[in-house]
């Protein structure tokens, strides 16, 4: 009998241990990159990214950006435009800390440093790293 209670709970945990697990995702894509810092585009940066954050969720997952964080810090700080001294000390630094979190990140859109800078320190941590959102296992 204590060979079978043995075998049912190597067989539960091995089947939980490998199914696949809800993941908190960075979503990181172009925020100023290509905008001119233009409000407007910007904004439709930020509108493009969380496009994705709908089918995250819908596949199990929990979707973020670093910008749902970042922004609102950015206005209490009193930042008046991008890249002021506010935003150089909150924009990049919140999502760096927010990876301490972070699962995996899904890298969208075109050419961004901030974006390849999020993907880079992800990898330093040994975060999974998407490129399509077809990648992101459904749990």
């Amino acid at each position: 009998m204590p060979n079978l209670l043995l075998l049912c709970f190597w067989h539960g945990h091995i089947w939980r241990n490998t199914l696949p697990k809800s993941m908190l995702i960075l979503i990181a894509g172009p925020y100023r990159s290509g905008t001119g810092d233009d409000p407007e585009k910007m904004a439709a940066n930020v509108q493009q990214m969380e496009s994705y954050a709908l089918p995250i969720f819908r596949l199990g997952h929990i979707p973020v950006l670093g910008e749902w964080f970042a922004l609102p810090l950015l206005h209490v700080a009193g930042s008046k435009h991008v890249a002021d001294e506010a935003y150089r000390e909150i924009f990049h630094p919140v999502a760096e800390r927010l990876l301490e979190k972070c699962d995996a990140v899904l890298r969208i859109g075109g050419a961004s440093e901030g974006a390849d800078l999020m993907v880079e320190v992800a990898r330093a941590k040994g975060l999974q790293i998407y490129t399509q959102l077809e990648q992101v296992p459904s749990v």
